[in-house]
Parts: structure tokens; C-alpha cells; sequence
């Protein structure tokens, strides 16, 4: 009896261990969609995405800890149209035929309660490293109703210059300042 009360003590406290640990999720690429949104010469708001979008994300919950990195490849802009997905892939601008892809690396995740507000990290386009500050807006963690396996998502912004990224053709006129949205979910393996 002692050995299956020690063997049960055992399971138990391993069990708690293991939700205590951290989860590493893959990125949904079909559910991830990075936009990102500036003024046009003041007539509009411009909007566009990027459809290939791959990484990790590292949820604890207990530990109130977490990590991201992030790659965008930057070929997959969609501005609504093919000639002007060509036009902003230009070396005047997200330049892709040397610069394929953005990446974004936490450096820090900062909680309120049980959630994330906020993601510090750095942020590379153009082969310039800067750092930026998501904002989290909404965040869910919990089983996915469908693959029945640990699954999260979040929206998040954050506001860069785009001269400070070497893609600052036509400034001011075209607005400097680009706000960049994510709406991420992600799947544990």
C-alpha cells in the first residue's frame, strides 16, 4: 500500500509539474496574418498584409513567462494590387530581393494578471535591428476545440518609422509612421 500511495504521490506531483512547464506552440501560418497600415499622402489609410508569416511562441502560465520569434517572409505582401505588391517590394521600400524576410525576437514578455500585455522585443527589416514594443490587445490560451491540443492567439500592435528601417521613400508625404498589427494564433506539436 505504502508503494502505491508513493507511486500515486509521485504521478501527482509529476502531472503538476508538467503543467507548470512551458509550452512551446508552432505558428499557425493559416491564422496568422501581419498588416500593417500608413497614411497616403493624406487622401487614405492604406492597408496591407503578409501572408507568409512562420515561428514559435513559448507559453508558461504558472511562471507568467514567455517568448517569440517570428519571421515574416516579406515576398508574400498583399496590398490588393499585383503591380503595386511589386512597387513596395522595391529596394525603395521593403526591397525583398535582398531582404526576403522580417523577423521579430522578444526580449521580454510583460504580464497583467494572468495575461500578456505587452511584448518587448526587436524587430529587423531591411537588415536594421530595432527595438518596438507590441501591445497586446486581446490574448487566449486553451484547448483548440477542433485539434484538441494546447492552442493560443493574440492581436498586437506597435508604431515604427519607416525612414528609421532604410524604406523611407516619398516621407513625409507618404506617411513616416507605420502601425503594425498581428493577429497570431499558434499550436502546440
Amino acid at each position: 500500500m505504502k508503494k502505491l500511495s508513493a507511486a500515486l504521490a509521485f504521478a501527482s506531483l509529476a502531472a503538476g509539474s508538467a503543467l507548470a512547464a512551458p509550452v512551446t506552440y508552432n505558428v499557425d501560418s493559416s491564422h496568422t496574418f501581419p498588416r500593417f497600415s500608413y497614411s497616403h499622402f493624406g487622401y487614405s489609410t492604406q492597408l496591407s498584409s503578409f501572408s507568409k508569416t512562420s515561428g514559435k511562441v513559448v507559453f508558461d502560465a504558472e511562471a507568467k513567462t514567455g517568448s517569440v520569434d517570428i519571421e515574416i517572409d516579406m515576398t508574400s505582401v498583399n496590398t490588393g494590387s499585383v503591380d503595386f505588391n511589386g512597387h513596395i517590394q522595391g529596394e525603395d521600400f521593403l526591397h525583398t530581393a535582398k531582404f526576403p524576410k522580417a523577423t521579430f525576437k522578444s526580449t521580454k514578455v510583460v504580464f497583467e494578471g494572468d495575461k500578456p500585455k505587452a511584448i518587448e522585443g526587436n524587430l529587423t527589416i531591411k537588415g536594421v535591428t530595432k527595438p518596438v514594443t507590441l501591445t497586446v490587445t486581446s490574448f487566449q490560451a486553451m484547448p483548440h476545440p477542433m485539434m484538441k491540443k494546447p492552442a493560443l492567439g493574440a492581436n498586437a500592435f506597435t508604431t515604427i518609422k519607416r525612414t528609421e528601417f532604410n524604406a523611407g521613400k516619398y516621407a513625409p508625404y507618404v506617411g513616416d509612421e507605420v502601425r503594425i498589427d498581428i493577429a497570431i494564433e499558434a499550436v502546440a506539436p
